[in-house]
This record gives C-alpha cells, sequence and structure tokens, in this order.
C-alpha cells in the first residue's frame, strides 16, 4: 500500500526537465507555497504599516524600478528594483541584520492608477514577488501594505521629482 501512494504522488507532482541547474521551477512553487501564509500574516492596513516604518532599524523598501521610483514614491524608501535583487545587493542595501524588519509596497497599493503607479495585473503584483524574493534570500520579517491607499493624499507622505 505504501509503495502504491509512492507512486501515486510520484505521478502527480510534474517534474521540470534538469535544463539548467540554475532554475529551479519546482523549488520556487515550493517556496511560493511555503511563504503564503506568512505573507498572508503580515499585510498591514495603513496606519500600522505607517507606524512601522518609522520604528527604529526598520526598512521602507521599494522594489520598483530605479526609474519609478525616482518619478516618485514613499518619503523614506529605499530603492531596489526587484530585477536587481542577489544576496549582495540585498546585503548592501539591508544591511548585516537579517531580522531587521522590512516594509513593502508597490504600484497596487495605490488607487490613482498612473504614473508612476500603474495598477498591475492582480497576479503579477510586484508585492507578492517581493515578498517572496526576500523570503527565499533569508529575510523573514517582511511586512507589507495591505490597503489601497490614495498617493496625493499627504498622510501617505509621497514624495514627487517636479515634472
Amino acid at each position: 500500500m505504501l509503495l502504491l501512494t509512492a507512486l501515486a504522488l510520484a505521478l502527480t507532482v510534474p517534474q521540470d526537465p534538469p535544463a539548467n541547474p540554475q532554475i529551479d521551477y519546482a523549488a520556487f512553487a515550493t517556496l511560493t507555497r511555503d511563504v503564503r501564509a506568512l505573507r498572508a500574516e503580515r499585510l498591514l492596513p495603513f496606519a500600522r504599516f505607517q507606524a512601522m516604518t518609522g520604528e527604529k532599524g526598520a526598512l521602507l523598501l521599494d522594489a520598483r524600478s530605479r526609474d519609478a521610483f525616482a518619478r516618485g514614491h514613499i518619503a523614506g524608501a529605499v530603492n531596489l528594483p526587484l530585477t536587481d535583487f542577489t544576496a549582495e545587493s540585498l546585503a548592501a542595501a539591508i544591511g548585516p541584520n537579517r531580522n531587521r524588519p522590512i516594509l513593502i509596497y508597490c504600484n497596487n497599493n495605490f488607487s490613482n492608477h498612473r504614473a508612476p503607479v500603474p495598477l498591475k495585473a492582480a497576479p503579477l503584483a510586484l508585492n507578492i514577488q517581493t515578498f517572496i524574493n526576500l523570503v527565499g534570500y533569508g529575510y523573514a520579517n517582511v511586512w507589507e501594505l495591505g490597503d489601497v491607499v490614495n498617493f496625493d493624499d499627504p498622510k501617505v507622505g509621497w514624495v514627487a521629482s517636479p515634472a
């Protein structure tokens, strides 16, 4: 019976071809599944998110492109585009404390739906990818803005570059 169960499990889990040892979709799928519950616990209402950004040692991380960040961001945010995430770049931006609170937001946290925060497709919201990547690189103290806010609201603290 145990052999039949193991065989059934092996047949139901698709295996990726080992074409490139530097790309591991199965590990990504496992990480995504494992991070889901943690992320659900770390979605913050705006007031709590804002309060946490002011706490000693907290890092407000904006993982949007450099161009989007330059056109506008929440005051105090540090920019490291998701496409630039590596162990080295994250260590440089975050510092040596892997338990440092990291707060993240993305385009889909804003109701404005205009540059520099156009709405992304919901399943592709940058928050999801950023959260998964940070945890995957060993930073588990990640917190995410869970609300949708208007960046024109002075409480948001939006810093825009002059047009």
